[in-house]
């Protein structure tokens, strides 16, 4: 779809070639496990409700009901939209049991409509073992799998990679479950935070890179005869919202379980998986994904862009404007660039130079990606319905607006054009990670490489201003970006940089086939 915008002025001229969808990288799922827990289903309908940022394509909830002769019934409810559209009362009332894991899903591999794609996964296998599944990443190695499977005559119901962990597991020649479990993890590469209810176990596991983030909490008091629940999340403000306790992260490569003994003695059973490539957590969860009130890879992901403001500014400055001129005034892009914009003004403030912090865009929070287009002449109002520039906050200014990150560059242009339409003087962008060039295969839904703005100019900086119409731009360094990240979170684990620079930590097979299988 395109974008004209009526307003006569120069920056606009251009704006009627332009595509009007409204830039987002998209995040490919969260997971949720609540074990030991009375109406188990309830507080994991809360956590996902929690992690809907992660995934509004659909969601879906096992529980395990146990019937009247003691045995165990795992009960499915999955469907299309947001938590809240999918789970009615009566639904979540059916999904009896004191234990439940819990999905959201934006597209993966196999198109976005499938329901049989849609996660989580459950079966019953090798004398009647229960076990559902749920998974965020992707697997770097699913062809090479799904290519084994196919040769053994193996049947599959969806075309989503998740689905290859269930017949590695049900494939392994161990023993006991767990056992089958360990097994599979093993035997899978790439991006895999993992969520698995059996009969008796809650079991989280994280791929040895740390790619996705993973962590435990405790539900003081909430499980039968006041004993103590436990949760597992994508992130912690999934913990906030069923007010369960942070215990900690799940470490890279660890494979934690939860059972009857974790219930009576507060301890968990942990595993190590072996490493091949050492870690990589995906550093865009601190750019741009992850909830900024979440805690994740060990530190509050407010704190980490706050960082990375600060360290932009140290890089590029708010410019000087003419004596009698009023100071710049720096500005988000709602919502995702707030906190950066705070750390990047508190750092132009301790450099001495004048400026000033103000909100230029209200943005519409009921509309949400898709727009009705009644017309050529009515394209302008797909943007204009999700934001509204401030004119007497920009009228005259020289304008600085921060961003966390440049997809296609269309949003950001459209973006500078309601700026300039505002009144504004000059308009600097600045955004708060290095340009993106790379897609990313280990969990993310990225344009092509083709697509993405920073490749369609080669990363020449003054032919991607021209185009965007501003009068600087400015990205953040991969070294500043790696460094305020570090010196932030302190963790002692690697980042996965790879959409900033290509170099991918886990061998991708078959690029940019993930989704014909």
């Amino acid at each position: 779809s395109n974008f004209s915008l009526s307003t006569p002025t120069a920056a606009m001229a251009e704006m009627d070639e332009l595509n009007v969808e409204l830039e987002e990288y998209n995040e490919k799922c969260g997971v949720f496990g609540v074990f030991n827990t009375v109406k188990a289903a309830h507080t994991a309908y809360y956590g996902m409700v929690g992690l809907q940022h992660r995934g509004q394509e659909g969601a879906g909830l096992v529980s395990c009901h146990v019937k009247p002769d003691g045995a165990n019934e795992f009960r499915l409810h999955r469907g299309q939209g947001l938590v809240t559209d999918v789970f009615k009362p009566e639904d979540v009332k059916q999904l009896d049991g004191i234990h439940a894991i819990g999905h959201t899903r934006y597209s993966t591999a196999g198109g976005k409509t499938a329901l049989e794609g849609f996660q989580p996964f459950c079966v019953r296998y090798r004398s009647g073992k229960n076990l559902a599944l749920a998974h965020n990443g992707n697997l770097s190695n699913a062809s090479e799998l799904r290519s084994f499977f196919q040769d053994q005559g193996v049947l599959t119901q969806s075309t989503v990679d998740s689905e290859l962990f269930l017949h590695l597991i049900s494939h392994s020649k161990r023993k006991s479950q767990l056992d089958q479990i360990f097994d599979a993890m093993t035997q899978a590469e790439g991006a895999f935070s993992v969520v698995i209810l059996t009969d008796s176990h809650l079991v989280a596991v994280r791929d040895p890179n740390g790619f996705r983030p993973l962590c435990l909490g405790k539900l003081v008091g909430r499980g039968p005869n006041g004993t103590d629940g436990y949760v597992v999340a994508s992130e912690t403000c999934a913990l906030d919202l069923c007010k369960a306790q942070y215990v900690r992260d799940v470490e890279p490569g660890e494979m934690i379980v939860i059972d009857k003994k974790t219930v009576e003695l507060g301890t968990f059973s942990t595993f190590k998986l072996p490493s091949k490539f050492g870690t990589s957590q995906c550093i865009f969860e601190y750019v741009y994904f992850a909830r900024p009130d979440s805690r994740i890879f060990g530190e509050y992901v407010t704190k980490v862009r706050r960082e990375l403001g600060r360290q932009l500014a140290r890089e590029h400055p708010v410019p000087l404007v003419a004596d009698g001129d009023p100071p710049p005034v720096i500005i988000p892009i709602p919502e995702s660039a707030a906190h950066a914009t705070l750390g990047f003004h508190q750092e132009s403030v301790a450099q001495g130079r004048p400026c000033t912090l103000d909100l230029g865009f209200f943005r519409n929070p009921y509309v949400g990606r898709s727009f009705i287009s009644p017309s050529q002449e009515l394209r302008d109002l797909k943007v204009l319905c999700k934001f509204n520039p401030m004119e007497h906050v920009l009228k005259g200014k020289t304008v600085i607006v921060i961003d966390d990150s440049i997809v296609r560059g269309t949003t950001a242009k459209q973006l500078v054009g309601l700026i300039f339409s505002a009144g504004a003087k000059a308009v600097h962008l600045r955004i708060s990670s290095p340009p993106v060039t790379d897609p990313c295969f280990y969990g993310m839904d990225f344009p092509s490489k083709e697509e993405l703005f920073a490749n369609q100019y080669g990363g020449n900086i003054d032919e991607m201003c021209k185009w965007l119409r501003v009068d600087s731009l400015g990205y953040l360094t991969p070294e500043g970006l790696v460094e305020a990240a570090t010196k932030s979170s302190g963790t002692r684990h690697n980042f996965c940089r790879a959409c900033f620079t290509g170099v991918y930590p886990v061998p991708i097979g078959n690029k940019g086939s993930e989704m014909d299988w």
